[in-house]
């Protein structure tokens, strides 16, 4: 970028985010900002200013470069995408869960090769369709299908009766609210959650060793024996399992409404993929490429000052990585705009994020994915849309792009 063309950007009036809501079509100011203003100062829903980084090589710079702290962005004062609803000290517990024997056991729980795993989310996919089917369509297959299938993996993973599903997930539409300020019952939702786990934690410690299930009951034996994690309250404990089903739910079920959504309004794609059941990691994969699910960028606080293109970013600013423009950057993928399920390409997408901060459930999510569009497509194989595609509604307000119901006809 010339210094002509700086000193305009710095004369227009910022660009405000996050963009459009929908999660159907991409926000027509992505291919603007990739060519004329890679990384552009905009206004965050909290009026603070924030650098959007929108290209493929620049993403990534931002999230393999340790100066770029996700961390940070939590601390007082720093400026904001919006406003917390995680309570500060949460924060700081979650960084005092740093022995060996838990890190371990969160990845082992998050192994989606553990032993019956898969078995156990093939049949609650069945059952959530013959449900679907008996009841007869329309259905709303968010509701009918995504949500509690994402929240049966994670139920599972976790060691928490599935019969809880649906109050676990009420939580999540507060939690996961973006508003201009804190509200005050963000934090009593989330304690409300904590005490939950925590009841649940006591639970798996009165049972028996051998009867212990998930991520709680690994948590049980870790109070029991391992003296690295003595300082760990129940709480802290629970915080973890709080943050493992809130971030993994909301994520996968909204990835799993976005991904069919695309293949209903490519009826094609829903055939090949019956016919080929063997290409479902490779479709997963590229349908996390096209996914539009996370709609306010990946965040980082910038800990030096640090030139990203033409742009030094200054210590203690605000950077955001555009998911959008970086997966659909021509430079890194041929023919972007294709939804192509047989793509080969030498660049990785980053739907996952990158660096330190690469999402630690990635396989889980992956396999949650492709049991769930396995199932779908075999067991509806005329699976559609059952509204035209400009009625469905979008929600506000969320950190998913997620419309509020996918109803669909079989």
């Amino acid at each position: 970028m010339s210094t002509e063309q700086l000193e305009s950007a710095e004369q227009q009036p910022l660009l405000d985010f996050p963009l459009s809501r929908r999660g159907d079509v991409l926000p027509q100011e992505c291919g603007w900002l990739r060519e004329k203003a890679p990384v552009a100062k905009v206004r965050t829903l909290t009026g603070d200013t924030a650098w959007l980084v929108s290209s493929y090589a620049l993403a990534k710079q931002v999230l393999e470069d340790e100066r770029f702290s996700l961390k940070d962005t939590a601390n007082a004062g720093a400026p904001r995408q919006y406003a917390l609803t995680i309570p500060p000290e949460v924060v700081n517990n979650m960084g005092n869960i740093n022995s060996a024997g838990l890190r371990g056991a969160v990845m082992k729980a998050l192994n989606p090769r553990q032993q019956g795993l898969r078995e156990v989310l093939h049949a609650t996919a069945g059952e959530l369709i013959d449900t679907m089917v008996a009841e007869g369509g329309p259905a709303d297959l968010r509701a009918g299908f995504a949500d509690p299938f994402s929240a049966a993996l994670h139920c599972q993973v976790l060691g928490v009766p599935f019969d809880d599903w649906r109050r676990l997930m009420s939580g999540l539409d507060v939690a996961f609210m973006t508003a201009r300020e804190p509200f005050p019952d963000s934090a009593l939702n989330w304690y409300k959650d904590v005490g939950y786990f925590a009841e649940q934690l006591a639970g798996q410690l009165a049972r028996p060793a051998e009867e212990r299930t998930g991520l709680l009951g690994r948590f049980a034996g870790l109070k029991e024996a391992d003296p690295e994690s003595a300082h760990l309250t129940d709480e802290m404990f629970a915080t973890v399992a709080v943050s493992l089903f809130g971030a993994g739910a909301v994520s996968t079920s909204a990835f799993l409404v976005l991904a069919v959504l695309a293949l209903l309004q490519r009826p094609e794609l829903i055939g090949y993929l019956r016919d080929r059941p063997e290409r479902m990691p490779k479709a997963v994969d590229e349908l996390l490429r096209w996914n539009l699910s996370v709609g306010d960028g990946l965040p980082r606080i910038a800990l030096a000052d640090v030139r990203l293109g033409d742009v030094l970013v200054r210590e203690g600013e605000l950077v955001l990585v555009l998911l959008e423009g970086a997966n659909f950057d021509p430079e890194a993928f041929d023919r972007p705009e294709v939804l192509d399920l047989e793509r080969e390409s030498p660049n990785a997408h980053l739907a996952f994020g990158g660096g330190r901060h690469f999402c630690p459930a990635s396989a889980l999510g992956r396999a949650h994915a492709e049991i769930a569009l396995e199932v779908l497509v075999d067991r509806l194989p005329q699976l559609r849309l059952a509204v035209p595609a400009e009625n469905l509604v979008w929600r506000t307000g969320f950190i998913k792009r997620l419309p509020e119901r996918l109803p669909v006809a079989w």
